[in-house]
């Protein structure tokens, strides 16, 4: 399992998420409390928004505690809107091109959680990858297949029900080639305009992902564990929602990804 941290507001310095927090991205990189594993040193990524459309990309596949160009990058660069992610590998080789976030044009994306039986049918799942999306196939990880599913369901029009079928898509492929559990599943993404997360798991158990509004940055923060113990409550998305982060505030929404 994997660790990640989304921020959408103000601009603020990266770090405000990623470094300097109690229980930072960098900190649960070593020491997460609520997934299995508690080292996520498989490497990690951050996409951020600023001047143009696409978002800038830095991943490596060092752990994220000992990169001393990500503190370096994190202290001096700000942004209003930006993904960060910290990896343990479910089974795919450690490389840069299996770090996330994933970007294809305007949009950004990360996953925490696991396709049962991928490497069983990976083969089927690219196969469901439209040709005019195939070049954005860099990895080898169940999460970029469900970002470019998703991208071929359309993600400008219905961020919500694009990934509703792409979850569907890869959990029925599971469901008939795979094994359990079929689907674990927190996302994070973006079109750098809106900030979406989902929760959803095919049995009771579902990676953790929290929210809320910060006063002291003035902007909203998701993540898969709080950053800190404050007076700023961190309120808990359920199993079975979407969320979307605007500037007009939050909005929950029922997620039910159509099986196939």
């Amino acid at each position: 399992m994997c660790r990640w941290a989304a921020y959408t507001g103000a601009k603020v310095f990266l770090e405000d998420i990623i470094s300097v927090p109690e229980h930072s991205l960098i900190a649960q990189s070593q020491k997460a409390v609520e997934c299995k594993t508690a080292t996520n040193g498989d490497g990690f990524g951050i996409a951020w928004y600023g001047q143009r459309t696409e978002p800038g990309l830095y991943r490596d596949v060092y752990p994220a505690w000992s990169d001393c160009n990500l503190r370096a990058l994190v202290s001096q660069v700000q942004s209003g809107l930006f993904l960060a992610h910290v990896r343990a590998s479910t089974g795919s080789a450690t490389s840069r091109n299996n770090c996330h976030p994933f970007s294809a044009g305007k949009w950004s994306f990360m996953h925490n959680g696991q396709v049962g039986g991928f490497e069983t049918f990976r083969r089927h799942a690219d196969m469901c990858i439209p040709d005019e999306l195939y070049e954005h196939r860099k990895g080898a990880t169940d999460s970029e297949v469900l970002f470019l599913l998703a991208l071929r369901e359309d993600l400008d029009a219905d961020p919500k029900s694009a990934l509703e079928r792409a979850v569907g898509c890869m959990e029925s492929l599971s469901r008939a080639r795979g094994r359990t559990p079929h689907m674990r599943l927190s996302v994070a993404m973006s079109d750098g305009d809106s900030l979406y997360a989902a929760r959803y798991s095919s049995d009771s158990i579902a990676p953790s992902v929290y929210y809320r509004w910060s006063h002291s940055l003035n902007g909203w923060a998701v993540v898969s564990e709080p950053l800190e113990d404050t007076g700023e409550a961190w309120s808990e998305l359920q199993p079975g929602e979407f969320l979307t982060l605007t500037s007009k505030g939050a909005e929950t929404q029922p997620f039910q990804p159509f099986l196939e």
